[in-house]
C-alpha cells in the first residue's frame, strides 16, 4: 500500500495544476486511510460464529486463537473494510487537476536499497531536486525487492539442488528415491512460487483499488535474463544484478528517458555494479545512466552532475514529444481545445494507454487524446451523413 502511494504522488505531482494540491490532499487521505484501517472492527471468532458454536471458540483457547488469525488475515486481504478505505482514498486524490501536456523527462531511479527508496539527507533530497528541474520520478518499490528475494530463493534452489539433493547417482530403475529427489526440490519451489503469486495478486489489487495508473512489478525473470550477459544472477551482495537489470530493462522498453542510481558513499556491491554498467553503456548508445554517490561533502558537485545528465534526458524528451505531436497531425491549440472540452481528461486516474516506444507522460498523452478526436471526428462524419429518399414517380 506504501508503495503505490508513493508512486501516486510522484506521477500526479509533477503535473498538478494547482501547486501543492497533491501534497495536500494524499496528506489528508492517508491520515483518514490509516484512521479506518486503525478503528476498523477487529475479527473475533466469538462474535460471528453461529451460536451452537460460540461455546466451544469460548472454553477452547487455541481453536480460538487459530480462528481469529485466519480470520483477521482474511478481513485484511479481502475485507470490505480494506477495499472500501481504498475506494475512499481514490476519490479523494481523483480531485486533483493535472495537465499532462508538460514535458517532463522520465527519471528512474535504481541503487542501492535505502538510497533509491528513502528521500531525505541520505540522498540529498535528490527526489525533490528532480521534480524541481523539471523532472518526472519513478520511484522504486520495496516490493521488487521482496519479489527479488523469493525469486532468488528459488533460483538457488535449483542451482544447489544436484548436491543438496537427498539421493544422488539414482539408478533409473529406483522410482522412489527418484520421487523424493524431484518432490524434496519441486515442495520448495511450488512454496515459494506460491508466495510470489499471492505478493503479486495483492499487490496489483491495490493497484487496481487506487486507480490502476501506477507501474505494475517488472517480472524478475526479464531482469535475470537482461542483466546475465553483464551480472550473474549468483553474484549476491547489495541489489545484485537488479541495479543492470533495471537499466537494461528501462533503456530497452523505452519506459523512460534517463536512470540514476543512488548509493551511499563506498557501498561496495553498488560500486560493482557501477563497473559493469561501462559495458552496459557501450552496448546501448541511446542510454542516459548517471550514478552518484552520496558521500557528505557532495551535495553540490551531485546535484551539478544530475543537472547535466538532465538537460540530455529533457532534449530526449522533447524530441519525442514533437515527433509524437506531429505524427498526430494536429496542433497543440487543437489538443488543449479537445482536452478543455472533456475534463475527464484533467482526472488523474483517467487510464491513458500505453504505448511501445514511447516513455514520456505527455508524449502518450497527446497520442491518446488525438486517438480521441479522431475517433470523435469519424463519429460525427458518419452520423451527418444523411439517407437520401428515392424520388417517387409523379404521373398525370
Amino acid at each position: 500500500l506504501g508503495d503505490v502511494i508513493n508512486d501516486l504522488i510522484y506521477q500526479i505531482r509533477p503535473f498538478e495544476v494547482n501547486k501543492g494540491e497533491t501534497d495536500r490532499i494524499f496528506h489528508d487521505a492517508v491520515d483518514e486511510l490509516c484512521e479506518d484501517l486503525k478503528d476498523r472492527d477487529s475479527f473475533e471468532i466469538e462474535e460471528r460464529a453461529p451460536d451452537w458454536a460460540k461455546p466451544k471458540f469460548k472454553s477452547n483457547k487455541v481453536l480460538r486463537n487459530t480462528f481469529n488469525v485466519f480470520g483477521k488475515w482474511h478481513e485484511h486481504m479481502w475485507g470490505k473494510d480494506y477495499l472500501n478505505a481504498l475506494r475512499s482514498a481514490r476519490e479523494k486524490m481523483d480531485s486533483i487537476e493535472v495537465d499532462r501536456t508538460r514535458v517532463k523527462p522520465l527519471v528512474k531511479i535504481t541503487g542501492e536499497f535505502w538510497a533509491q527508496i528513502t528521500e531525505g539527507d541520505g540522498n540529498f533530497h535528490m527526489f525533490d531536486f528532480l521534480e524541481r528541474e523539471g523532472a518526472q520520478v519513478m520511484v522504486e518499490p520495496i516490493a521488487t525487492w521482496v519479489a527479488y528475494l523469493m525469486y532468488q530463493a528459488k533460483a538457488h534452489a535449483e542451482a544447489k539442488w544436484p548436491v543438496n539433493r537427498p539421493y544422488r547417482n539414482v539408478e533409473w530403475y529406483e522410482v522412489k528415491k527418484q520421487f523424493a529427489n524431484y518432490i524434496g526440490l519441486h515442495k520448495k519451489l511450488w512454496g515459494i512460487g506460491a508466495g510470489e503469486r499471492m505478493w503479486n495478486f495483492f499487490y496489483h489489487r491495490t493497484i487496481r483499488q487506487l486507480g490502476g495508473i501506477t507501474h505494475h512489478l517488472v517480472p524478475q525473470t526479464d531482469l535475470a535474463e537482461m542483466a546475465h550477459p553483464f551480472y550473474n544472477q549468483f553474484a549476491r551482495g547489495g541489489e545484485g544484478h537488479l541495479e543492470v537489470g533495471k537499466n537494461v530493462y528501462y533503456t530497452v522498453h523505452k519506459l523512460c528517458h534517463m536512470v540514476l542510481a543512488l548509493k551511499p558513499f563506498g557501498c561496495m556491491p553498488s560500486s560493482q555494479s557501477d563497473g559493469v554498467q561501462s559495458a552496459v553503456v557501450n552496448k546501448f548508445k541511446d542510454m542516459i545512466f548517471l550514478p552518484i554517490e552520496t558521500s557528505g561533502e557532495g551535495e553540490v558537485n551531485a546535484h551539478s552532475r544530475v543537472q547535466m545528465a538532465l538537460g540530455e534526458a529533457k532534449v530526449k524528451a522533447k524530441a519525442e514529444f514533437e515527433q509524437c505531436l506531429k505524427s498526430t497531425g494536429k496542433s497543440m491549440k487543437e489538443i488543449r481545445e479537445y482536452i478543455e472540452e472533456h475534463p475527464e481528461l484533467k482526472r488523474p486516474f483517467y487510464h491513458v494507454p500505453h504505448r511501445e516506444g514511447v516513455a514520456g507522460t505527455a508524449a502518450q498523452f497527446i497520442l491518446h487524446v488525438n486517438d480521441r478526436i479522431n475517433k470523435d471526428t469519424g463519429f460525427w462524419k458518419r452520423s451527418r451523413v444523411g439517407v437520401v429518399a428515392p424520388a417517387t414517380a409523379s404521373g398525370d
